[in-house]
């Protein structure tokens, strides 16, 4: 039994490593190069999902690779907030797998065989510290995602992608380094391990004559120490990240990068800290509040952005802070609602990307004024922007709808107004920002540039491959929204124990 549990976690985080090297040797063949990395994302997904009935028994898998030092390991442990993660991100590479054959053959992108291989490597870090099962694990593939991601940051190699690749690593880097390497020594200091706990969210590990400002601390340096997670004042590599190919800002806002951030930070409050010893010292609610300020900040700055872009951007900032409020509420409802955010985020935000990217691929268009009249010309991206828009508001019946609701019975749970205020106002804001570029591209006026233009821009066979992507996730936005049940059940292993 232990053979068949040590293959099958070894042989899920393989695949995307084995996927960067096959597509690596076959670098001189698009074609091959391009199936072996969408053959690579369907068999990790389903390795990943032959991996549930365990998990949605109540069970976890476990596996040691190596000892380092007494109490820090490289080690594996894979629950339901870990798998849920590992699904979410394997099934979209699939689908991005083939929205990067239309934008990347579309614009004749140089260096596509690196593109395709540091893709690979960056799921599969992403994988890994789904995976990890303990604080040093989770930092080591935290660090590999940092370092394969930038060069799809720095893709184009102007002035502009290097300026933004090097605030990209810079930031990423000198949080990490300044803040969570010394919590790791605090938190080892204290507990003498850096093992998640695995008997449940109330605990933690801390023991109980731990020092308490030692604890504030080390906290505090994890919160902020994860910066994917885009909570301000760290956040501003992610709008300068946004030079990147649009896959890549899709890989960075949906699939890889600010995920690994917003589940390190959760799976640390969750399984480092605990329910208990967060709510015993107030870091709960100071956490909500303190990423509040990053929910409606960030909402009001995406209101004055242009650039369809850089107002995403802005809108990932102030979405990723909704999973973290859920997790910092410290109620079943509040935790619930962070958590499923992280799959509904990812779905509805990638379809947005995908949107952009191919509106600019069949059009060169980037600025929202220049919209005008492409819901005829684009409308299936646009129906398809629009359905997003209202998963990311919280519209019913789409998923970011569940979100807000059990977001909502959190902070009615915690009996905190200024919580449902936050939320109310941001759903606002995000109708905000949303609601006229849909109004722009049906009902605006059409740019002097584009008067007298017709037809589907559609219809070609390399747009195809970015539409039909685009399409399939806005449709699971609205599904997982109708029936959230398989995401609410693996959350609930955890949150009801």
């Amino acid at each position: 039994m232990d053979t068949i549990i040590t293959s099958k976690i070894l042989l899920t985080s393989a695949l995307p490593m084995l996927t960067a090297l096959m597509v690596m040797f076959s670098g001189k063949k698009p074609n091959v190069r391009e199936a072996w990395s969408i053959i690579g994302a369907l068999l990790t997904f389903l390795s990943v999902l032959n991996l549930l009935p365990h998990i949605l028994a109540g069970g976890a898998y476990d596996y040691t690779l190596a000892s380092l030092y007494p109490g820090v390991n490289i080690k594996f442990h894979l629950d339901g907030l870990g798998i849920m993660f590992a699904g979410t991100a394997s099934f979209l590479w699939i689908l991005a797998g083939f929205y990067c054959i239309g934008y990347m053959r579309g614009l004749n992108e140089h260096a596509q065989t690196r593109f395709y291989v540091c893709y690979a490597v960056s799921v599969g870090a992403a994988m890994g510290a789904a995976f990890a099962g303990n604080l040093f694990t989770l930092y080591l593939f935290y660090e590999i995602v940092s370092i394969f991601t930038y060069p799809l940051v720095a893709h184009h190699q102007d002035a502009e992608g290097y300026a933004g690749a090097r605030k990209y690593i810079v930031y990423l880097m000198f949080t990490s380094k300044a803040f969570l390497l010394p919590a790791m020594v605090i938190i080892y200091l204290q507990c003498g391990t850096l093992d998640f706990c695995y008997t449940g969210i109330l605990n933690g590990i801390f023991p109980a004559g731990a020092n308490k400002m030692l604890i504030v601390v080390s906290y505090l340096l994890c919160l902020f120490g994860f910066a994917k997670a885009g909570i301000m004042p760290f956040h501003n590599w992610l709008p300068s990240a946004m030079v990147a190919p649009t896959p890549v800002s899709a890989l960075l806002h949906a699939v890889v990068v600010v995920k690994v951030g917003v589940f390190s930070t959760c799976r640390v409050m969750l399984s480092v800290f605990g329910v208990q010893l967060l709510h015993k010292l107030n870091l709960g609610i100071f956490t909500a509040y303190f990423v509040s300020f990053t929910i409606i900040t960030a909402s009001i700055i995406a209101l004055s952005k242009s650039n369809l872009k850089a107002r995403l951007a802005y809108s990932t900032i102030s979405q990723l802070s909704y999973i973290i409020l859920g997790v910092a509420m410290l109620t079943p409802s509040g935790i619930t609602g962070g958590l499923i955010h992280i799959a509904n985020h990812a779905f509805s935000k990638i379809t947005l990307f995908f949107c952009a990217g191919a509106i600019f691929v069949a059009s060169g268009k980037k600025d929202i004024k220049e919209l005008g009249g492409f819901g005829y010309r684009m409308p299936i991206t646009m129906i398809a922007f629009g359905i997003a828009s209202l998963s990311m508001i919280g519209v019913p019946p789409s998923c970011g709808f569940v979100t807000k609701w059990f977001l909502a019975l959190g902070a009615m749970e915690l009996k905190s107004i200024g919580l449902l205020v936050v939320l109310l106002a941001s759903s606002l804001l995000n109708a905000g920002y949303f609601v006229p570029i849909f109004l722009k591209a049906f009902f605006g006026k059409v740019a002097p540039a584009d008067a007298g233009l017709s037809g589907s821009l559609e219809n070609k066979p390399l747009i195809m491959f970015m539409v039909i992507p685009l399409l399939i996730t806005s449709i699971i936005s609205i599904v997982l929204g109708i029936y959230p049940d398989l995401f609410l059940n693996i959350i609930k292993v955890m949150v009801g124990a």
